[in-house]
């Protein structure tokens, strides 16, 4: 009776433990955008995969290891390698692995092009909309080097990758009306899927698996940027609402990262003119100089333009420096405006909006104090927490 009770003490441990590998192993899944294609595609999965259809699983088609097969959908429906896809009919399908276990085992190469997990194609009559169906930790393989250089200090690129993961995070359904979570593109992350992926990056992402920034329970919006130019910003001087964690942080450096760009006073009357502010050529630049830590009625804590006057022929007009940032192609809206000549030249520092993680920053705390990833974290994100979400 002992032994039998040991055994199956030993057999409910097993299991216990069994669960606890399994739940490890979970982690959450994106719907990504890879934009939209012809009506041709040469398909193929590194394991074996099956075709299936998105409304009712069924599958349609069954491929090999490495076998390519090239599918096209007619209008009406789909054929595969020539010949008409069996009840397929004009279904959104999905080539994926028939046991999704071994989903983040995948690699989907459609066109020369290589993926982890699976690709969706969703049929429209001149093209197709492909999205990649793929687990968090694969897909950071494919963001993190693109957003930062995996060569620069490990502990810079761990933060890098914390940040991404949370945004990818904080953004599902970002783009949910249009089927899928996020684009492929600055205007979520980049991604370059297989292709990007480096040894660096990827031991990065691995070291942090799991890890995102939190605050109140809630995941954090972590946002970053290029470089701060000597201070990163309050999201209040940026969108206009108080986010708690981010806020204004000092940089180890000032002044970095240096731009300048020229513009004829005549060629920014032209543009004001076209958002209605119809002053004629510019005669007199309004703005402060730039001082780093010190707020000004134009100029936010961190230097950057809250606003600009011009005084011109016609009368005066005020813009934002977000607007300007956009009407003139700016880096930041960290400058200085001068006129002389006719000509307005324009002096900046920093690249992007300044919310968040300065990644030049983070690579100068990195590489100067050698601050580890998490201390780095806290000085980009006020008051987040780090924790372990799988």
């Amino acid at each position: 009776m002992k032994k039998k009770l040991i055994t199956l003490c030993t057999l409910c441990l097993f299991l216990l433990g069994s669960a606890g590998f399994a739940e490890a192993a979970w982690q959450p899944q994106l719907l990504v955008s890879l934009g939209s294609k012809g009506t041709t595609l040469r398909l193929s999965g590194n394991i074996p995969v099956v075709l299936k259809r998105l409304d009712n699983k069924k599958v349609v088609w069954q491929g090999k290891a490495k076998e390519f097969a090239t599918l096209t959908f007619a209008g009406t429906g789909w054929e595969m390698n020539g010949k008409k896809l069996k009840n397929a009919d004009a279904a959104a399908l999905e080539l994926t692995v028939e046991d999704e276990r071994n989903l983040a085992k995948l690699v989907s190469t459609y066109d020369s092009k290589s993926y982890r997990g699976a690709l969706r194609l969703v049929p429209h009559k001149n093209r197709l909309d492909v999205i990649n169906r793929v687990t968090v930790e694969e897909y950071l393989q494919g963001v993190v080097p693109e957003e930062m250089p995996p060569e620069w200090n490990a502990e810079a690129v761990k933060a890098q990758a914390v940040a991404a993961r949370t945004y990818a995070l904080h953004q599902r359904k970002r783009h949910g009306k249009e089927g899928f979570d996020v684009c492929a593109t600055t205007h979520c992350q980049q991604y370059g899927g297989v292709a990007a992926e480096r040894t660096a990056a990827n031991q990065a992402v691995k070291a942090t698996a799991g890890e995102v920034l939190q605050n109140r329970g809630a995941l954090v919006d972590a946002l970053f940027h290029t470089d701060s130019g000597g201070m990163t910003e309050n999201s209040e001087d940026v969108w206009g609402s108080r986010i708690d964690c981010l806020r204004a942080a000092k940089e180890l450096r000032t002044e970095t990262y240096p731009w300048e760009k020229n513009v004829t006073a005549q060629q920014l009357g032209e543009l004001l003119a076209k958002r209605g502010k119809n002053i004629g050529e510019i005669k007199k630049i309004e703005l402060s100089p730039i001082k780093i830590g010190k707020a000004s009625k134009d100029r936010t804590i961190s230097g950057r333009v809250k606003s600009v006057t011009f005084v011109g022929k016609n009368g005066r007009a005020s813009v934002t420096g977000n607007d300007l940032r956009s009407m003139l192609g700016l880096k930041s809206t960290l400058f200085s405006m001068s006129l002389n000549r006719h000509v307005v030249f324009i002096k900046g520092y920093g690249w992007g909006h300044g919310l968040g993680m300065s990644q030049y920053g983070a690579k100068a705390y990195a590489d100067s104090e050698r601050w580890d990833y998490k201390k780095i974290l806290q000085h980009y994100y006020n008051g987040a927490q780090l924790k372990k979400l799988y």
